[in-house]
């Protein structure tokens, strides 16, 4: 794949990541956040499939976009995840765990490194699944806590990319000025 080809598929991927955030409820005390998770094999540069997406508030407990995403991940069957990589020259099914290390994450603002609400933030989530790359909208500002997901994503050796040229939509989703499709 070309670069050009490279940079039109992950600003297709981020605006997919859009589409999720538009999903959410809005909230005066949180953002509108949308993730989608991309496999990519290793040795297949241009095959990739939308593994899991997620956006905020999505699943029960007051959740995060890629906590959101990387739940409903876990939770494909076996018959499901044999379905999504039929197409691979993999000699097995992985499990959604094998495949997060092929993982790349598009989420149109920075996973969280504080949560006030006391549970897991999502930077830890993603470290400890193991992704491979996160391609990363916008940072996230400090209206709640002061954010250190790229930081924490970096330090713990995951990929960091900064997606130029989605800051203004993504921030307007985040905060709710602009859920239209």
């Amino acid at each position: 794949m070309s670069d050009l080809d490279q940079k039109d598929f992950h600003l297709e991927m981020m605006r997919l990541a859009l589409t999720e955030a538009r999903k959410s409820t809005p909230s005066p005390s949180a953002f509108c956040v949308g993730c989608v998770l991309i496999a990519r094999w290793p040795d297949e540069s241009s095959s990739s499939f939308v593994l899991s997406s997620g956006f905020s508030r999505e699943l029960p407990g007051n959740t995060h976009a890629e906590a959101n995403a990387l739940t409903k991940a876990k939770e494909l069957s076996r018959d499901h995840l044999s379905h999504l990589t039929s197409s691979s020259s993999l000699d097995h099914t992985p499990a959604a765990e094998e495949l997060f290390r092929m993982t790349d994450v598009y989420t149109t603002m920075e996973p969280c490194s504080v949560r006030t609400s006391g549970l897991p933030p999502c930077s830890e989530a993603l470290i400890g699944a193991g992704v491979r790359r996160c391609f990363i909208g916008v940072r996230e500002p400090d209206d709640f806590v002061n954010c250190e997901g790229a930081r924490k994503l970096q330090d713990a050796g995951i990929d960091v990319v900064w997606l130029s040229g989605m800051e203004e939509a993504c921030l307007r989703v985040a905060r709710a000025t602009d859920l239209s499709e």
